[in-house]
């Protein structure tokens, strides 16, 4: 802005207050995806959509399969962050109990909510760009964004059948890691988090009764 000119405190001002909405909405439903989380975890909500899914017997892959195409149709209705904090902690005990690489899991999950943002009837994409460039008509945009969507879903089916691609690297991090040595401050750090309670620790939600 300032190298072509047209930074103005005004515009500034609307840019900060712009900001400071979007990023009150990401912490607010960051919260309230917490509370709505604790409450449906301690109402077993979470264990019996876990047993139903683990009833159909579903081999792992075909499991996450399913798994993928329920994100992909919630990617309709529901912007990326609803369903990072509100519906993946739902399907993370299947997954979990499938013993799916989170990583693997992870990589497929942002490939698939990309291809659920360029695919029709919603396509938040598509209204993205058409507030851009508002003489290109719906169909327009949906005709260049269907080639797009090929190739995502061949990049998703990829990801599935060789996942050392998206697992390599962060392997290959993780063994660096590893071989140096961790100041002991760092360790007691660790061994703290590691035995403090989770949301998934039955145990933990008896002994505080207790």
């Amino acid at each position: 802005m300032i190298a072509y000119g047209r930074f103005t405190w005004p515009g500034l001002q609307r840019a900060l207050y712009s900001t400071m909405a979007t990023s009150s909405m990401v912490l607010l439903l960051a919260v309230t995806s917490n509370i709505f989380g604790a409450v449906f975890a301690r109402l077993g909500t979470a264990s019996w959509i876990t047993n139903s899914l683990l009833s159909l017997q579903m081999p792992p892959m075909l499991m996450l399969g399913l798994v993928l195409v329920l994100i992909f149709l919630l990617g309709w209705p529901f912007e990326w962050p609803a369903i990072v904090l509100v519906f993946l902690p739902i399907f993370y005990p299947v997954v979990a109990a499938m013993k799916i690489d989170m990583v693997w899991f992870g990589a497929l999950v942002a490939v698939t909510l990309q291809t659920a943002f360029l695919s029709p009837p919603v396509a938040m994409s598509a209204y993205y760009l058409k507030q851009v460039v508002k003489d290109w008509s719906l169909a327009t945009i949906y005709a260049g964004m269907f080639q797009f969507m090929i190739v995502q879903c061949v990049c998703i089916v990829t990801i599935m059948v060789f996942p050392a691609i998206a697992t390599w690297f962060p392997e290959t991090l993780q063994a660096a890691a590893r071989s140096q040595a961790v100041p002991e401050a760092y360790q007691k750090i660790l061994e703290r988090q590691r035995q403090a309670p989770t949301l998934e620790d039955d145990d933990w939600a008896s002994d505080k009764k207790k």
